[in-house]
């Protein structure tokens, strides 16, 4: 039974390190209408606050008539992957984790409106002096990702200062909670989830992984590790995910079928001996591990 705890546990922190470390998910609502295709769906800015996802849906958007004659409704968020990383996954056949709610959708009322904007200012201007405080080889990643896709500071600036765009905002309200990924669908409890914490490294993730990918030096650096942790050769290499405990990376390596393309992407896991606690000590250790193995390599060539 505690084994069983413990698992719902690490898999509701999973869930919640996949909704802190994206800003957009897909909404379902039910048409009015009959029609062959009941359902509409469209990719929605949200915020997090209490626990509970605030989605701004733009006005032009029919889900707000949808809404009118049926709360009902289903979101979902899946782990983003910036840049080339979710064409290369696609390539390879593997989806991303998800998560996908269904509840009800409740307008904001007028007179709260202004209280989840100021929110969301407030989330913008706390992650920029963070950002702004953090060391220079940190700052360094997160300032490298790009600011269209990678950064959720400056897409939720997007939602505030969107003077040709106007809002209608909801709260959705979860009825269930399901986690998607390779190992199946497994349902969350909402109790549980509204009780665990995301992974420390959640709301930055997608920053510093795109910031490492952009770095030339460092994905030489990832293709190394390859070759010196797991004894692979590998032509080319991404950062995929980070976390406390460890990174995934994507690496371009010898197939192992006699028959097809020479070489295939292929995912690994890196542990860190110690767990890391935020975004600093990450980059510390990641820097550690690049320092080391290109110490290896240049003593070994005699460069």
């Amino acid at each position: 039974m505690k084994g069983s705890k413990a698992n719902l546990s690490a898999l509701a922190e999973k869930c919640k390190t996949v909704i802190v470390s994206n800003w957009q998910g897909y909404l379902n609502t039910i048409k009015p209408e009959d029609k062959a295709s009941i359902i509409h769906t469209s990719k929605i800015k949200y915020v997090m606050r209490r626990g509970k996802p605030y989605l701004w849906v733009p006005e032009s958007e029919p889900h707000n008539v949808n809404i009118m004659f049926d709360e009902r409704g289903s979101f979902s968020i899946a782990h983003p992957y910036p840049g080339p990383l979710a064409a290369l996954f696609k390539s390879i056949g593997k989806l991303p984790d998800r998560v996908a709610f269904t509840g009800e959708i409740v307008p904001v009322k007028e007179k709260r409106v202004d209280a989840v904007h100021k929110y969301v200012e407030e989330s913008i201007q706390s992650e920029m002096r963070a950002i702004g405080d953090s060391p220079n080889s940190v700052r360094s990643i997160l300032n490298s990702s790009d600011q269209m896709y990678a950064s959720r500071c400056d897409s939720l600036r997007a939602l505030i200062d969107d003077a040709k765009e106007k809002y209608v905002i909801y709260k959705f309200v979860p009825s269930s909670c399901m986690f998607i990924d390779p190992n199946g669908t497994k349902e969350i409890d909402l109790k549980v989830l509204e009780l665990s914490k995301a992974d420390p490294l959640g709301t930055w993730s997608t920053k510093l992984v795109d910031g490492i990918n952009k770095n030339e030096s460092r994905r030489r650096a990832l293709i190394l590790f390859c070759l010196y942790y797991l004894d692979i050769n590998a032509r080319d290499a991404y950062m995929v995910s980070v976390d406390k405990k460890g990174f995934h990376l994507l690496g371009k390596v010898p197939s192992e079928e006699e028959a097809g393309d020479e070489y295939q992407w292929r995912e690994f896991r890196f542990e860190f001996e110690e767990e890391v606690k935020d975004v600093e000590a990450f980059c510390h250790q990641l820097v550690e591990m690049e320092q080391e193995v290109v110490s290896k390599f240049t003593d070994h060539t005699g460069l």
